[in-house]
C-alpha cells in the first residue's frame, strides 16, 4: 500500500452528476473518501464535523458548502480544492443566472476563491470571471478541464441528418440559457429536418409551441445518449453560458459535426474543428446547420480524434491526483 493511500479526502457537492462521479471513481481508487451529496441544513452539519477528521477538502463547485469548508479548513490548515465549472464564475442580471446574483452569498464565494488552497477550474475563460469577480489576482487557480472516456464515447454506423442537443432542463432560466428557444427558431427555418433535445423536463416541455420537426426529449441515463450521438450527424450547443460542456466532448467523440456558440468553453472544445456562431442568432444557426450537414464525414473523425487528443479522462484523474498529493503551498 502506497503513502497516498493513507490520505483522507472528503468530497462535498450539492447534487450528483456523472461528471462528479467521475472524480468519485478516480479518488476512491487512490485514497480514503468519504463523499457527502446533499444539501440543506443536514448536509451543511455533516459538513462541518467531516471537515474536522479530514486531510484534503475537494467541492465541486464554489458555493456556501464549499465556504464552510473552506472557513474551517483554514482554521485547522488542511488543503481545500474547489472545482469551479461555470455557475459559481458567472453574474448575468438580464438572464437571472450565477450565485454571484446573491448579495450574501457572493460575499461567501469571494472568501472562497481568496482563501482554498487551490482553485480547478474547467475552463480558461472561468479563470478570467473568478478574478474579475472576486477581485483577486488568481494565483490559487489552475486549468484542469474534465476528461472523457473514449473508449465508450465512438462512433457506431453511418449518421443520420439529426440536429442533437443534450441539455439538463428543469426550469425556464436554463431553457433560455442553453439557448433551445433559439433552436425551435432555426427548426421553423429547416422543417424537413429532425432536431432532438434530450434532457428537457416534460412540464418545461408542455408550454412550448413546436414545429413538428423538433422533439423535446426527458432526461434519459447518462448511458443511453449513446445511440443519440451515435445516430446524430450534428450535434448544436447554442449556449449563453458554459463551462467546458460535458454532452458536446461527448458527442465530438462520438463523430458529430459540433457547432456551439462563441461563449467560455464552446470554443475550447471545438478548436479548429465545426463551426463558432454568436449567440442568440437564429438566421447564423441555421445556415452553420446547413453546412454541417452537407460536411464529409472526415470532419466528424476531426472532432473526435480533438477531444481524445486534449481531454482524456486519463488526464484529469492524474491531475486531480497530483494536486490532493501535492504539499500545501
Amino acid at each position: 500500500m502506497t503513502l497516498r493511500s493513507y490520505i483522507k479526502v472528503l468530497l462535498v457537492a450539492a447534487f450528483d452528476a456523472s461528471f462528479i462521479q467521475d472524480d468519485i471513481e478516480t479518488i476512491e481508487n487512490k485514497f480514503i473518501l468519504k463523499k457527502r451529496i446533499g444539501h440543506g441544513l443536514p448536509a451543511l452539519i455533516k459538513i462541518i464535523f467531516n471537515t474536522l477528521t479530514t486531510d484534503v477538502l475537494f467541492c465541486w463547485f464554489a458555493s456556501v458548502y464549499s465556504f464552510v469548508g473552506v472557513f474551517i479548513g483554514k482554521m485547522i490548515n488542511i488543503k481545500t480544492i474547489i472545482v469551479v465549472g461555470g455557475v459559481d464564475a458567472a453574474k448575468d442580471a438580464e438572464l437571472g443566472y450565477g450565485i454571484w446574483l446573491n448579495p450574501w452569498k457572493a460575499k461567501l464565494i469571494r472568501y472562497v476563491f481568496r482563501n482554498a488552497t487551490y482553485i480547478l477550474v474547467v475552463d480558461p475563460s472561468l479563470k478570467e470571471s473568478a478574478i474579475s469577480l472576486a477581485e483577486y489576482n488568481g494565483d490559487n487557480i489552475r486549468y484542469v478541464p474534465t476528461g472523457y472516456d473514449s473508449e465508450f464515447w465512438k462512433p457506431l454506423g453511418e449518421k443520420e441528418k439529426i440536429v442533437l442537443t443534450v441539455a439538463a432542463i428543469k426550469d425556464e432560466t436554463t431553457f433560455r440559457r442553453k439557448g433551445i428557444d433559439t433552436l425551435i427558431e432555426s427548426a421553423r427555418h429547416l422543417p424537413n429536418i429532425q432536431y432532438f433535445v434530450v434532457g428537457v423536463d416534460e412540464k418545461i416541455a408542455a408550454n412550448k409551441n413546436l414545429p413538428q420537426n423538433i422533439r423535446l426529449i426527458p432526461k434519459v441515463p447518462r448511458e443511453n445518449l449513446l445511440p443519440f450521438y451515435q445516430r446524430a450527424k450534428l450535434y448544436c450547443q447554442p449556449s449563453l453560458h458554459e463551462g467546458l460542456p460535458n454532452a458536446l466532448c461527448e458527442a465530438m467523440l462520438c463523430g458529430c459535426f459540433p457547432i456551439a456558440t462563441n461563449v467560455n468553453g464552446n470554443p475550447t472544445a471545438l478548436g479548429d474543428t465545426g463551426i463558432l456562431i454568436p449567440v442568440s442568432d437564429p438566421e447564423k444557426l441555421t445556415a452553420a446547420i446547413l453546412t454541417g450537414l452537407s460536411a464529409e464525414s472526415g470532419e466528424g473523425i476531426r472532432a473526435r480524434a480533438r477531444i481524445v487528443s486534449l481531454f482524456p479522462r486519463s488526464k484529469r484523474a492524474n491531475e486531480i491526483i497530483r494536486f490532493i498529493e501535492m504539499e500545501n503551498k
